[in-house]
This record gives C-alpha cells, structure tokens and sequence, in this order.
C-alpha cells in the first residue's frame, strides 16, 4: 500500500521566504517584565499557573521559563534565515515523557514566540501547528510573522509555535535515519510488486521499525502520538499565562485541535481549524482520499498548463495527460538520473510532483521541472522532492522519521494483506496519474511492524462544552479534501469558511476573506453569521 502523504501546510514553504517581521525592542521586553533579565537578551519569568492544573502535574503547568533569541534553536537552513530575527524569543517547555508517570523522563519542547504589537492590549497567545505530523510550529510562526505585522490578529496576540515531542527543536528528537541512510532509501523505488518484491519491502520495513526502536527509544515512540502532544499543549497554554487556549491548527493540527477539545474542551476560548483530516476515517479511507484528492489537483494543473505558452505536455491531449505523465517517469524506474553528485530517483520525481501540487503557486515550478525532466534533466523535481523530505545541504530535519512515528501511534496498523492489496487498488484508481503500471501491492508498511501498540484510533469527535470553532476548507485541497471540512463544522456546531481556490491550507496566507473571518474570530469572538464563501 502507498504510504500516506504527508499533510503539511504549505504556508511554512511559500512564506518563509519572505522573512520575518520587525519588532520594537521595547515591546518585546515589556512582553516580559514579569519576570527577571540576567544575561543579555536572556528573560526568565513565571506566567503560570493558569486556568484548570490536573492533579500531579502543578510544577509543569507553573514552570518559569526563559525566553532568549532563536538562533540555537535552528535544525534547518530556513530556520537558520528566519530564527535570526532578533525581535522572536525561544524558549523550552518542560513536559512528562509519559502522563502516566509524570516523575519519570520528561521531555523538553522547543518553543517560539512572536510577541503582540501592542502589548497594554494584549488578550494573550494563539498557539499554531502546521500540520505534518513532524512539521515545525516554531519554523511556521517565524514565517507568518510578516503576515500578521500591522494587523489585528498581530497587534492583539502573541503568536506561539511549537515544535511537538519528537520534533524540529524539542528533546528528545526523533531520528531514524543518518542523511546517507535516508538518501539510499529515496533511490530504492520499490516497485515489484511479485511475492519475492513484497518480502523484500516488508523486510525493509521491519528493519526500519527497529531501527527507531533502537535510536529513538522505545519510550520516545510509545508516547508519540496526538493525544499527548495534545496534554502538552495544555502545559503550554498555562505556562504562557493563558487561562483558556487559543488555537489555530493547519492540517495535521486539525486533528491535534480536535484531540485537544476531546480532553480539555472547558480551556477552548477559540479554535480555528483549517485544512480538516477527517477525523472519524481508518487509513484506507484517509489513503483513498488523499489520492481522488492529489488527481483532482494534477487535473487542474494540467488545464492550467495546456492554456500556457509552453506545456511540458506538448502536443498530449487532456485526456492522456495521466498516461503522459507516467511515460515521461517511466525511465526513471530503470536508472536514476544523475543530478550533480546525486541522482533522481522515480520516487523522487512523483514526490517532487507532489509538492508542487499543493499550491498553485507552484505550478509553474512543476511545469519547469517536468519540462526539464523531458529534455534529460532532473534538478527542480530533485528540489521539490528536498522540500518535501526537508532536506538541505547539512541533511535531514528528521521530519520524515516524526511523521512515521506519529502515524504508527495514532491509528491501529494494517496488517492483513489482503486489506493492504485492495488499498492499493483502490489507491491506483483515485489518483491514476501515480499509478505505476504495476499489480498492486499486499506489501504491509512499517507501522505493521511498530515496536509500541496505537494510543489513537479514528472516533466520531465526542466533544461536550466546547465553544463554538471556525473551520476553514478549500474546494481544491488536494491533501485534506473539502467535504472533511464541511462534516466537522456540522459535527463541533461550528461555522465554515469555504476559499475556492487550489492549495492545501490558506489562513494567513494573503486572502483578506479569509483572514478577517479568522481576526474577527480570534480577535472579538465574532463568528460569521452564516457560511462564508472566499474567492480571489
């Protein structure tokens, strides 16, 4: 069975080049004033207790925290660009490895925050993830800053992003592989899909599964899941001083929002969810889904592609733009293509793709790259597919092995073969344009084969006393399809705004619709009085 794909926010790609927004040196200390300033740009004070503290856990939920500059908090080259802003403070959050036995290991949460324009006003801090899972909260809030600079949201709030237990900044981290090891894996294709093709893969896998075992550590993986970055965020929101949440979760984070309300529904000031993961969906749905999802966006690009000047499909007509694609691939699946010191692999050219179908503003990247790859080059899908893999020139971010993690423990595994074989198939028929040609495949993933038991399972939200949310979905969302969005607005009794466009996620993205349903929200409590529709 593929694998599933990724759920990132797109946001942390396309906004952290526009750099971070400037902040008076003034207002950042009087963020912190409650507390002690020892070393040079160095802040120590005690926000919490706040809000409701379960029994056994008050030293986390009243920590101090020391608040200092980014730049030892950087695991990525883009987090090296935008942690620098001197105007963002970092942080740890101390939490229990294990909520069963909070006077055990704990763990060490990397933290970021970009102070409220307007402190004296201030109504406290929106906590952001971006999805993933194992993408960075931290590296999303350097790159929205400019997006909330001069704005209500901005003036009003702090925004905080995390890095979740595992991941990016946090301690301990979540690494399976060495950058040598990940590399060789993206140049094993695994195509066969013959009995001898499937225990070769399931080997691979297995082997995998003790590999984190081995260097992430039993204990690290068994609590890795969502319900317990969840219980982290609640420490979070009392040592910030907050005695009720607010939350704006892209993708993934959607799905850890919703797990947040399940356990602590009374601390929810406001929620905004955008980019909904349906929560009530096995794997194979979630699977099938993101496939009809992913084609329904390579068609889109493909009519966005033939009304260009120049089309990597030449000559093709529509209706064999799938074939099209896979045939200008299929050269790949006999021998990589040298790029520089490393190769393009099929793996990577369909991965590479597949990034670029997130937003369209990406599209004509991708056009780029297919044209490229038909003329014998291979360097933008190589790029696309680093984006994806969150690769630079000093390695990997470890994001692949969190979201493995993550995904392992949050759903039950399938193991029959025969469930496999037929997800596969059904796969293969949702998203044609990434069907390979080949039989599918009873190969079962590495999470059959997980060290610790799921902690998680798909469940109709059970949510009592829970303020009313703001879920956002968009018609063209390639990864978390639009009718998750609908149904989850309906079930929490919550309000939709619908974007019509093409993109994975679109808060805080440029569309002033969107955004001042979101302030409004967040800022005043106020929801739309009705479903909202967004178009540019």
């Amino acid at each position: 069975m593929p694998r599933l794909l990724r759920s990132t926010a797109v946001l942390v790609i396309a906004l952290v080049l526009s750099g971070c927004a400037a902040e008076a040196e003034g207002a950042r200390q009087s963020a912190d004033v409650a507390g002690s300033h020892s070393d040079a740009g160095v802040y120590r004070y005690q926000a919490g207790p706040a809000g409701r503290v379960p029994r056994g856990l008050e030293r986390f939920y009243s920590q101090r925290l020391t608040w200092s500059g980014c730049a030892d908090f950087a695991v990525t080259d883009r987090d090296r660009q935008s942690f620098a802003d001197p105007d963002l403070r970092c942080t740890r959050v101390e939490v229990p490895l294990d909520y069963a036995h909070p006077d055990g290991r704990t763990a060490r949460l990397g933290v970021l925050r970009r102070p409220a324009d307007d402190q004296p006003a201030r109504l406290g801090s929106v906590l952001v993830n971006p999805g993933g899972p194992g993408a960075s909260g931290m590296g999303a809030v350097a790159s929205l800053a400019t997006a909330v600079a001069g704005t209500d949201l901005g003036r009003r709030f702090d925004l905080v992003g995390f890095d979740p237990r595992g991941v990016g900044a946090s301690e301990p981290r979540i690494i399976c592989r060495n950058t040598q090891e990940e590399d060789a894996e993206r140049l094993d294709v695994d195509l066969d899909t013959s009995p001898a093709g499937i225990a070769q893969t399931e080997s691979q896998n297995r082997a995998y599964a003790a590999l984190c075992a081995e260097r992430a550590g039993m204990d690290v993986l068994a609590n890795a899941g969502t319900r317990d970055v969840a219980r982290d965020m609640d420490v979070m929101r009392s040592a910030l001083g907050d005695e009720k949440i607010n939350y704006l979760g892209y993708s993934y984070g959607t799905r850890i929002g919703i797990s947040y309300a399940e356990q602590f529904s009374g601390n929810v000031r406001a929620m905004v969810l955008d980019g909904v993961l349906g929560p009530n969906e096995n794997l194979v749905e979630s699977l099938v889904n993101q496939g009809a999802g992913f084609q329904q966006s390579f068609d889109a690009f493909v009519d966005w592609c033939l009304a260009q000047s120049h089309c990597w499909l030449g000559s093709t007509p529509k209706d064999q733009a799938n074939h099209g694609f896979q045939q200008l691939l299929l050269p790949l699946t006999i021998a990589a293509r040298p790029v520089g010191d490393r190769k393009l692999s099929y793996s990577d050219a369909t991965i590479g793709t597949i990034q670029a179908l997130y937003t369209d503003q990406l599209w004509p990247v991708l056009n780029r790259g297919l044209t490229e790859l038909a003329n014998g080059t291979g360097s933008t899908l190589l790029r696309l597919a680093d984006i994806y893999y969150q690769r630079d020139e000093h390695g990997y971010s470890g994001s692949q092995d969190a979201f493995k993690a993550v995904r392992c423990v949050d759903d039950p595994p399938v193991t029959d073969p025969a469930v496999v074989w037929e997800a596969d198939r059904l796969y293969r028929q949702a998203a044609p344009f990434l069907d390979d040609g080949h039989p599918p495949s009873a190969a079962r993933d590495a999470c059959a084969f997980w060290p610790v038991p799921p902690t998680g399972e798909p469940t109709e939200p059970q949510v009592e006393g829970l303020s009313p949310v703001l879920v956002v979905s968009t018609t063209g969302d390639p990864a978390t399809p639009y009718q998750a969005g609908v149904e989850l607005a309906r079930r929490l009794r919550g309000k939709l705004v619908t974007f019509e466009g093409n993109r994975h996620t679109v808060v805080l993205q440029g569309v002033k619709c969107v955004d001042d349903a979101v302030s409004d929200y967040l800022v005043r409590l106020v929801l739309p009085k009705r479903a909202t529709l967004c178009v540019v």
